[in-house]
């Protein structure tokens, strides 16, 4: 394995519940393998990269209501192609070049699978997006 992949393999986070079993597809071994991990390693960078996303739309996303700020999110990953391709340059440029070539026979459904663990990251961390001026308040 050359250096690049040595050193991107070493930098990933564990994740001890991402179980990979022989009777798994495909699709669901390399999420646990190596979408979950990347994803993972790169959660600070995702939400600094949603925080703007919501700058640069005019901060609409804080006079929402909780339910329509899930809209929002859902919207962002699933519509707004723009945000989504830059999401997904910003996972699939921390594959091995091994990864990649395993990630393109397939990429449909693993950039399924990829949104989807990213929207549950910025979901699960939504207290983050609040406005700063309400975080100094709590």
């Amino acid at each position: 394995m050359d250096t690049r992949s040595n050193h991107l393999l070493s930098i990933r986070p564990l994740i001890p519940s991402a179980k990979i079993y022989d009777n798994m597809s495909p699709e669901e071994a390399f999420q646990n393998k190596t979408l979950r991990p990347i994803i993972k390693l790169q959660h600070d960078l995702l939400i600094a990269v949603f925080k703007n996303y919501i700058t640069k739309h005019k901060n609409v996303f804080h006079e929402l209501s909780l339910q329509k700020q899930l809209d929002y999110i859902e919207n962002a990953i699933h519509k707004d192609m723009k945000f989504r391709n830059s999401v997904k340059g910003m996972i699939i440029g921390q594959f091995t070049t091994e990864e990649y070539t395993l990630y393109i026979t397939n990429s449909s459904a693993l950039n399924k699978r990829m949104m989807t663990i990213v929207k549950e990251r910025l979901v699960n961390s939504i207290q983050l997006f609040l406005k700063p001026e309400i975080l100094k308040a709590i």
